[in-house]
């Protein structure tokens, strides 16, 4: 099984003009990059997860309506929101959507699985910083889904062959080719693969005049559109088995 998720999130990148970005515009190339994520999914007919920043999920609440009314899940990425801030938001959606929010995920802000249940979450996904040492870090470590008082614990997927994880940096990073016979072995001895990138990794940095690392400028805008093409074509291809998170763990 593959659990595609998206992490929708602003970049947080300087600009190289004195003059800036305001938030509205980081804003709006958040939404035109999920457009973009939604256009591509729909033309491959498969759905995914969308885990939406806290602070920003108020703002985008039309977005948020059309990524539900595809077929996609809504869950949480939370990343230093407070516990009531949390709470609020995750009210307001359910409401918004009339569905219950089940997932969030986690990674420098990290609130302890009694925490995240009384606010009625059913599952956590948290991540690890992906930098440009992570191709040269040999990893290994357990991605059996776990259940812990009551919340089933989601790992981050790592390939038993060449120990990369399955973060947003090595999607950007490796060619595609290899990325895709990664999957494919992989899926022949774990359950499931879990794969997540970020919004604004499909942003045209030059565009926009924000500066960023060369590693992290490498592959994306376009490229990236042109990467998930080539992804969910394979997974089409292959006829590989795809699901929302909250439907294949519960």
């Amino acid at each position: 099984m593959i659990l595609l998720t998206f992490n929708i999130v602003n970049s947080d990148a300087d600009t190289k003009s004195s003059a800036g970005i305001s938030m509205v515009e980081r804003l709006k190339i958040t939404e035109e990059n999920t457009k973009s994520i939604l256009h591509i999914l729909d033309v491959h007919d498969i759905k995914a997860s969308f885990f939406i920043e806290i602070s920003i999920v108020e703002k985008l609440q039309i977005l948020i309506k059309a990524i539900s009314a595809q077929g996609h899940e809504i869950a949480f990425y939370n990343e230093n929101s407070t516990l009531a801030k949390i709470e609020s938001v995750k009210k307001q959606t359910e409401e918004l959507l009339s569905k219950q929010i089940r997932g969030i995920r986690q990674k420098e802000v990290k609130y302890s699985l009694e925490e995240l249940k009384s606010l009625e979450f059913n599952y956590v996904s948290n991540i690890d910083n992906a930098n440009i040492l992570f191709p040269f870090k040999r990893l290994k470590r357990d991605t059996e889904i776990l259940e812990d008082n009551g919340v089933s614990v989601v790992p981050e997927s790592i390939s038993p062959y060449s120990q990369l994880p399955y973060n947003d940096f090595v999607f950007q990073v490796l060619p595609m080719q290899y990325y895709q016979n990664m999957v494919f072995e992989t899926l022949k001895s774990e359950e499931y693969v879990l794969i997540y990138v970020n919004s604004w990794q499909f942003t045209d940095f030059k565009k926009y005049g924000l500066k960023m690392p060369f590693y992290r400028r490498y592959n994306s805008g376009k490229k990236m559109e042109d990467k998930l093409v080539a992804l969910l074509t394979f997974i089409n291809g292959k006829e590989l088995a795809t699901s929302r998170m909250k439907d294949y763990i519960f």
